[in-house]
């Protein structure tokens, strides 16, 4: 879609706010035109001594009223075409996010954050612009322009108003060649600001890391050199629009020169009175609207052409996983992988070189429903992207996952996902509430429920001891609290949903021994006639666990409970003795 297209299409479903914001135009048009034909008038009957006391007094008021209602009829076109205009605005920004939203993790891997921000902001507005500000000021300096020159050529003089017109052909050239570079460099400015903001989202996340490397000098200096070349590239756009002023000014001098050199012979020459040369020289001076909504139209298209270049791709692109499934019913029995290889595709589109490390290979598994799977293994074996494949934020390359009868893309995005309570590696938390954030997935809970999935996650105790219990605002990503204490949020946010499934992702990473101990025996009897999937780097978080499976550079090396592992004397059994050499080692000390 072009930005054209998508202007037309938006002024057609909101057709009533422009066609009164058009017809006010209108009004205000033929009511402007008309002043200079009635100053011309009253002039003339001035002159000639037929205007005096009364009737003076009564032509007068007329051009105050229609002053008057010039004034509120362009307040009431502002206010019908704004209100519509902001709401393309509303809409752009729902796209986008709705689009983002839907987009799995690979889709982020490709994108910048904070030029994704640049797009909601100073891209939509530059999009809002053209349907607002460009598209009415492009209507009302059109008609103008027309009534104006009609009324010249028309009901004044033909012969000055062709005079009058000689210099616009050369505005004409002169415009286009300003708007193209008004394109180019919009286009790099917002290239420059997405830069921008995306090293200021960059620092702002990572600024205790910055402090803690004593980095902030050069921080400073990066940003320093980002914002002056985004001023630059702005100030160029800036330059490039201030080059309409001086075309139109000189366009219009030479053709008041013109008029006045050629109206003052036709004055001496006695075929023209002095009114109707005032009238016209009156609607000369009304065509530097016209002119001047002429340039700042096509520098706001210009910008919002550029805006919609980088806008229309993310909102057009592909779900990096397609959510074609039709099954809206939550999926119920066995989870089976079948023969499952994956690879994570690469960074950037596009990219040459070798086809990226296979992270699963040939794995195939089974969960029984109410069944408990332990998944280890060393860092990189694969066992985070098993999860994901699962949640389907990245689909299988080969093999298929079912759950129940139907493989797992049969089942709509959000049912599939509703059916699963996911806890990963790193929990994010909102910048809300300890209680909001336990019930970000259930917000209707009581203040009972979530109390009680607090206390399975063996946080209720750390809870109490904050200044305002449950209502203690946890910061921007959970930065008041502690690792141990955000993973244990985590759970119990997972713990308060219905969803049958649960997935800890190494859960338990940032917590002690004691406290894990404490969490996994709240957790057999919380997950009782649920599935579980558990992800550990502590082989005694996945003791209890009905099948453990061993992943080693994706692929399924060791497979049963925890007592034949042990006999099995593999990687499991190895890893096992020193864990257990390394907590007694911790008791001791």
């Amino acid at each position: 879609m072009t930005l054209p297209q998508l202007i037309l299409g938006f002024a057609r479903r909101h057709w009533r706010a422009y066609a009164g914001a058009g017809s006010m135009l209108v009004l205000i048009a033929v009511l402007t035109v008309w002043v200079p034909r009635r100053v011309g008038h009253i002039i003339d009957a001035f002159v000639a001594g037929t205007l005096h006391g009364g009737a003076l007094w009564r032509e007068l008021a007329i051009l105050v009223a229609m002053g008057v209602a010039i004034y509120f009829l362009r307040v009431g076109w502002r206010l019908q075409l704004f209100s519509a205009a902001f709401r393309l605005g509303v809409e752009l920004r729902v796209r986008l996010y709705e689009r983002l939203a839907l987009q799995g993790p690979s889709y982020f891997h490709r994108q910048r954050t904070g030029d994704l921000m640049a797009l909601a902001t100073n891209d939509v507005d530059a999009v809002e612009m053209v349907a607002g500000e460009a598209f009415l000021a492009g209507f009302d300096g059109s008609l103008t322009l027309v009534l104006v020159v009609a009324m010249m050529t028309l009901g004044v003089d033909w012969r000055l108003g062709g005079v009058a017109l000689l210099p616009f052909p050369f505005m004409a050239i002169a415009f286009f060649l300003i708007s193209r570079h008004i394109h180019r460099a919009s286009r790099l400015a917002l290239d420059r600001f997405s830069s921008l903001n995306e090293h200021v989202q960059e620092t702002v996340a990572a600024v205790r890391t910055l402090r803690a490397l004593g980095l902030e000098s050069r921080a400073v200096r990066e940003f320093e050199q980002r914002a002056r070349s985004a001023g630059d590239a702005a100030f160029d756009a800036q330059k490039w629009e201030a080059a309409f002023e001086p075309a139109v000014g000189v366009t219009l001098t030479v053709a008041a020169t013109l008029t006045l050199a050629v109206g003052g012979w036709l004055v001496w020459r006695e075929e023209m009175t002095v009114g109707v040369l005032t009238a016209f020289t009156m609607y000369l001076g009304q065509l530097i609207w016209p002119m001047f909504a002429a340039g700042w139209v096509l520098a706001l298209v210009e910008r919002g052409r550029a805006a919609w270049a980088r806008l229309d791709p993310v909102l057009r692109s592909s779900l990096s996983v397609d959510d074609d499934g039709t099954i809206l019913t939550p999926p119920e029995g066995p989870i089976r992988f079948d023969r499952v290889t994956f690879a994570y595709p690469p960074v950037a589109e596009g990219t040459g070189g070798a086809a990226p490390a296979t992270a699963l290979d040939d794995v195939s598994l089974t969960l029984a429903p109410g069944a408990t799977l332990g998944v280890v293994g060393p860092t990189g074996a694969g066992k985070s992207t098993l999860l994901a494949l699962l949640l389907r934020h990245y689909a299988p390359q080969q093999g298929a996952i079912r759950w129940g009868a139907a493989e797992l893309r049969d089942y709509a995005l959000g049912t599939l996902r509703g059916a699963i309570a996911w806890v990963p590696q790193e929990a994010f938390l909102f910048s809300g509430s300890i209680a909001d954030n336990i019930a970000l997935a259930k917000p209707d809970a009581s203040a009972a429920q979530i109390e009680q999935a607090a206390r399975l996650a063996d946080l209720h105790d750390d809870i109490r001891r904050l200044p305002h219990g449950y209502a203690t605002l946890v910061g921007e990503r959970g930065i008041t609290l502690s690792g141990g204490q955000r993973q244990r949020l985590a759970i119990a946010r997972a713990l308060l949903t219905d969803a049958p499934v649960l997935l800890l992702d190494d859960a338990l990473s940032a917590v002690d021994t004691g406290t894990e101990t404490r969490i996994l025996e709240h957790l057999r009897g919380a997950r009782r006639g649920r599935s579980a999937i558990v992800v550990s780097h502590r082989l005694s978080a996945v003791a209890d666990a009905d099948v453990v499976i061993v992943l080693q550079r994706g692929r399924v090396t060791e497979r049963g409970t925890h007592a034949q592992l042990l006999a099995l004397d593999g990687w499991y059994a190895a890893q096992w003795r020193y864990q257990q050499l390394e907590a007694a080692l911790e008791d001791a000390a």
